[in-house]
């Protein structure tokens, strides 16, 4: 087996690195960020595997709409030490006993597998326009059709939205008046 290439060991390493500040770190805003890093990383995994269109959606989805959500709930509970709770030292080492079992079944699961992706790399898997002509293609009709759905799902969202807060502030002035008279 020949050896693996540097920008991968470095990108590795930075992933595992990062993951394990996220679980380790007594600042949530800190493992939120430390997140934000290994998503960056898993994304520059996927630009070696010329998935470029995986990097992308990996980077707006992930390191963009779902860390941003992380770190509004982070701000709104306002967490403090007195809001932490209590932790064992037997749930760290079942944690760690079971960290370590998975890494085992996983890295001898996929060592045949990652041999062979290795040896056999596609210059065509992964990349845009491939993904263009598949789904413009062959895939037209039920890409316009999703479209539609969410359009309809975004309009009636909204108009839920806006007929609760009316319906809200309609209440709230008839408890009013009832508790004035």
């Amino acid at each position: 087996m020949s050896a693996l290439p540097i920008p991968f060991l470095v990108l590795s390493f930075i992933t595992i690195l990062c993951a394990l500040y996220v679980v380790t770190s007594k600042n949530p805003v800190h493992s939120v960020l430390a997140l934000i890093v290994a998503f960056f990383s898993i994304s520059a995994h996927y630009v070696l595997l010329n998935a470029q269109f995986l990097a992308i959606v990996n980077l707006m989805v992930y390191a963009g709409a779902i860390m941003v959500l992380f770190l509004f709930v982070l701000m709104l509970l306002n967490l403090g030490k007195a809001a932490e709770p209590i932790k064992s030292n037997a749930w760290a080492l079942a944690s760690a006993i079971s960290a370590g079992s998975l890494l085992l079944i996983l890295t001898a699961a996929f060592q045949k597998s990652g041999e062979q992706v290795y040896r056999n790399p596609s210059e065509t898997v992964g990349l845009v326009k491939n993904l263009g002509k598949v789904l413009f293609g062959e895939y037209l009709i039920p890409f316009e059709l999703t479209g539609a759905l969410f359009i309809g799902a975004m309009v009636g969202a909204v108009l839920l939205g806006k007929r609760d807060s009316g319906d809200h502030e309609s209440s709230a002035l008839a408890e009013e008046k009832g508790a004035s008279s």
